[in-house]
């Protein structure tokens, strides 16, 4: 099955038209620090004919079908194999100083979903593993084996916002006393018993429990923590930024973010505010912004996204008067 055919990109269009006011300059440096299957990429690289880009991805599965994909454009792109809050060394290293734009399409990816083997689906019986990257050593299997009931019920609370983490934890530190978890299935089988009828009504039990696990598993909230103020750090004067997040634990992050550096620093009840406490960033979209229902039907992996972009004005200490270049 051809790659376009599995994998559509999520707000293509939306997402081209936030940051092409940025790259239309000549050598302009576009950052996609979740690369994937490239399906974003491939359209920018087509869209903007000088733009150059920089892939990061730490799936290698993922970076060898972009690589492949990616082809056509050969000396415009840059593939590095990195989770995403290492954009600012990854950049550094390929001689660039700052960057036109940066994209995020966060969460885990089509080619993670579709790969039955790698775990990360409720679905499908699978070993229990959840990596994104392979070279990492922790997986969803050691954690069930090893976790406390304490730290189990605290991932499934904050990385799952599940109200039955108290249970499932329960169940699950009783269940491997006999059997180890090594399935998915196997998982599914003691959450499903462990829930209440009426509850499983809602939808299906385990969700909650695995996207926990996999944040857990690839740290993807500490990861996101250090990886957005490091790419607004890479953003050139006139740079832009959009981010992707398919849950509200991401979305957050990014929404305190971007909140931080499109605000005023300046002390509450000064007269005036003084040129290095005006904002660094601008929002270019009022709160998050939602897949329409037309790009729901055409690609429900769609549905829970939550858009957010924002542009910068200014270095600190520099005035908004200054030119977006590219250094490199």
């Amino acid at each position: 099955m051809a790659i376009n055919d599995i994998h559509t990109p999520v707000l293509l269009e939306r997402c081209i038209e936030l940051l092409a006011p940025a790259l239309e300059a000549p050598g302009a440096v576009l950052v996609d620090a979740t690369l994937g299957m490239a399906g974003h990429a491939e359209a920018f690289l087509q869209r903007f004919p000088e733009l150059v880009l920089v892939g990061l991805d730490r799936d290698l599965e993922a970076l060898a079908i972009a690589e492949e994909r990616l082809k056509p454009f050969h000396g415009r792109v840059q593939l590095v194999h990195t989770v995403y809050d290492g954009i600012d060394r990854a950049v550094a290293d390929l001689g660039i100083n700052e960057v036109q734009g940066v994209l995020f399409d966060l969460g885990v990816s089509s080619l993670q979903l579709d790969r039955v083997e790698r775990g990360f689906s409720y679905s499908k019986d699978a070993p229990l593993d959840m990596r994104m990257d392979h070279t990492s050593a922790e997986t969803a299997e050691h954690i069930l084996a090893t976790y406390s009931e304490h730290d189990l019920r605290r991932i499934f609370q904050d990385y799952g916002e599940e109200k039955l983490a108290s249970r499932y934890a329960r169940a699950i530190v009783a269940a491997r006393e006999h059997t180890p978890f090594v399935r998915s299935a196997q998982l599914v089988e003691v959450i499903t018993a462990a829930t209440p009828v009426a509850i499983q009504r809602t939808g299906h039990p385990a969700k909650r429990v695995f996207q926990a696990l996999r944040i857990e598993v690839n740290q993807e909230l500490a990861v996101l923590e250090r990886a957005v103020p490091a790419a607004l750090d890479v953003i050139a004067v006139g740079g832009r930024i959009v981010s992707m997040a398919y849950q509200s634990l991401e979305d957050r992050i990014v929404k305190r973010a971007l909140a931080s550096v499109s605000s005023s620093s300046a002390p509450a009840g000064l007269p005036v505010e003084l040129p290095e406490h005006k904002p660094l960033f601008k929002l270019l979209i009022r709160g998050a912004e939602l897949a329409s229902d037309e790009e729901k039907a055409r690609n429900p992996r769609a549905t829970p996204v939550r858009l957010r972009a924002a542009e910068r004005l200014r270095r600190p200490g520099k005035p908004t008067s200054d030119n977006p270049r590219r250094a490199a």
